[in-house]
């Protein structure tokens, strides 16, 4: 029985959450005592981003997540499924608006659903966000965020904010079980 690292260095598609799944439930079928996933995104898809998010919550080992470097968008939602959170001195996490690529023609009816399918994954990520960082010294406005203003957290805010719970380096040593999920 050992600590598994899964390093994440890509962005939130169907592949990546694949990958993500398979080195995650690997450890738990290894027994590992805990998973380690150090994080660095620019983000990606909100229905893969809950999915993991969920996941990672299911687990049956203790799930620390860190950030690498940069964490973005989507990739906060999976970040917060750390039962500790920790992040390098010099990093970042990026807070901003969604956005969605269509292609095509567009009607009323499909754009009616695309409105709402943006104002329910904000509201449920604004809930994530909420629930995690309950009690911290500085409320974050992920709303405001993710509708207008964008925000990025430096470690220290991430700190006050309840993002994360220390700063600190990446844990590796030699009797871990490293993965690694990338593009």
């Amino acid at each position: 029985m050992a600590v598994h690292i899964i390093n994440f260095t890509a962005p939130i598609n169907s592949a990546t959450c694949g990958k993500l799944i398979e080195k995650a439930s690997l450890a738990a079928q290894q027994q590992a005592t805990r998973l380690v996933i150090n994080l660095a995104t620019m983000g990606g898809e909100c229905s893969y981003g809950f999915s993991l998010y969920n996941f990672l919550l299911t687990l049956p080992m203790p799930v620390h997540t860190h950030n690498l470097g940069t964490i973005e968008s989507m990739g906060n939602v999976i970040f917060m499924a750390g039962e500790h959170r920790t992040a390098s001195p010099h990093s970042k996490f990026l807070f901003h608006p969604f956005h969605w690529h269509l292609s095509g023609a567009v009607d009323h009816s499909r754009m009616s659903e695309y409105t709402m399918s943006l104002d329910y994954d904000m509201h449920l990520y604004c809930r994530i966000l909420a629930e995690r960082t309950q009690g911290a010294q500085e409320t974050l406005e992920t709303e405001k965020y993710l509708t207008a203003a964008p925000r990025i957290l430096d470690p220290q805010q991430a700190l006050a904010c309840g993002v994360i719970h220390a700063i600190d380096a990446p844990l590796l040593k030699e009797d871990h079980v490293s993965h690694c999920v990338h593009n």
